[in-house]
Order: C-alpha cells, then structure tokens, then sequence
C-alpha cells in the first residue's frame, strides 16, 4: 500500500512533505501532508478518488497548510511508561492541557513485558511549552505528577 500510494503522488507531481505510517490492529493507516501546484494537486486529488472507488483505499483528503513555527514554543519530547492501566493519555494530555501546553504529537502502544509478560504501555509525546513556563517547575511538577501514578517518564528538550 505504501507503494501503491506513493507511486500515485509522485506520478501526479506531488511531494511527501509529512508522514505518520502505522499498523493499527488489523489495518494500516497513513497521514500524509502533500505539497505540490494547484494542477499536481487536483490530479491527485482525482486519482485518490479513483484508488477510494475501486475499494483498494479508504480516503479522506483535507486541504491544510503547513502549521507555521512558533518562536515563543519550546519543543520537549515526553517518553512514558508503565504498567498498563487506564487513563494514562487522558491524565498526561490534561497534565499539558491545564498548564497551557500544546500537545504536538502522541505515539502509544501496548507490549508484553520482557521477563514476566506484564502488560506494559509506553506513551512518546511532543509537547511544545510557552516560553513563559519556567522548565525546571514544570519538569519538577510533571515528575511528582508521574511518581503519584507509578509512571516512569522522561522530559527533555527536543533535539533538532
């Protein structure tokens, strides 16, 4: 599939600038951000429907641009993990969201534990933090809101 669909952008013009590819359960998912000119596009556009008719795909297309930088945003990277146990995405999304946090990317999955087969959960995160937080607060508060739930979590600058 990845093939398939790359193939169609490139012939019709148009240029990958962004992925997320990944397999779901029993499906495969891919997000793509494509740039190319209005022509490129539109014949994209036409041929996704074309692979959506014939059932081989499922298509959503969505015109969008580029999200632009932020100079007052600091990237973090969060790496998370514990025993599995509900609402960890919802308490560390909230953790973010009430301290004005934007959440950037989120990356999960669930995987047997080496040794003894314990079911484990692992959270990756971008976080973009305004430049007005003090990091070392925030740092500290995250890490106590991370020991209070047995999570063990990581919080360090993104590395360009």
């Amino acid at each position: 599939m990845v093939h398939e669909l790359t193939r169609v952008i490139s012939e019709c013009g148009g240029n990958i600038t962004e992925s997320r590819m990944a397999v779901l359960g029993t499906e495969f998912a891919m997000l793509l951000l494509v740039c190319g000119n209005w022509h490129s596009l539109a014949k994209l556009e036409a041929e996704l429907a074309r692979l959506a008719a014939s059932g081989t795909f499922n298509v959503q297309l969505k015109r969008t641009e580029p999200r632009p930088a932020r100079a007052d945003m600091l990237p973090y990277s969060i790496d998370v993990v514990s025993l599995d146990q509900s609402g960890i995405v919802s308490g560390l999304s909230g953790f973010f969201a009430s301290r004005g946090i934007d959440i950037a990317e989120v990356s999960t999955r669930s995987y047997p534990a080496a040794h003894t087969g314990a079911p484990m959960f692992s959270v990756q995160m971008i976080v973009n933090v305004p430049s007005r937080i003090p990091v070392a607060h925030l740092r500290e508060e995250f890490m106590d809101y991370c020991d209070s739930l047995n999570l063990d979590a990581i919080i360090e600058p993104v590395k360009s």
